[in-house]
């Protein structure tokens, strides 16, 4: 089985992607999506598509998680946040048909314990149960720690 984890933005997306071998987690891949930022927000938003398109074919995952929307205080980041995700939702779409979108608060909780855990929280415990030589950037932790939240709900493993 093979997960695919998304922490979507209109400036940074990060994405990673896990494998459960005899009930273990195996980490695959991680990474940001960096549309350029001078670009129009119809461009970004295509050059996220297509970047998705490529991570998807490249893994072929067949189960994926998006982090939720949550609401900021800032309107135009909550609409291009959305934006973002529908993008990645609608790539998801074309290529896997399990896709679950958990809050933040519920992948912190699963992965730390606390779902208010810091970044760095995130980062130590995704290092630590995938085994990684050293910590994924902010948004690829965060996408891949959304990978491992979901590889527990479906009661795969234990963490």
């Amino acid at each position: 089985m093979i997960i695919l984890g998304i922490d979507p933005g209109l400036r940074k997306t990060g994405f990673g992607v896990i494998s459960l071998e005899k009930r273990n987690l195996v980490y695959k891949a991680s990474g940001v999506i960096l549309p350029n930022n001078e670009q129009s927000d119809s461009m970004r938003l295509k050059n996220l598509f297509t970047s998705m398109e490529e991570v998807l074919k490249t893994y072929s995952p067949s189960h994926s998680v998006i982090e939720k929307v949550f609401l900021n205080t800032n309107p135009k980041t909550t609409l291009a946040l959305g934006q973002a995700r529908g993008v990645a939702i609608a790539a998801m779409a074309l290529h896997v048909e399990s896709i679950l979108e958990l809050s933040s608060n519920e992948i912190k909780k699963t992965v730390v314990g606390n779902g208010h855990a810091s970044k760095k929280q995130v980062q130590f415990m995704v290092q630590n149960l995938l085994k990684l030589e050293k910590q994924a950037s902010n948004d690829a932790s965060d996408a891949l720690a959304a990978a491992i939240a979901l590889s527990r709900k479906l009661n795969k493993i234990d963490l």
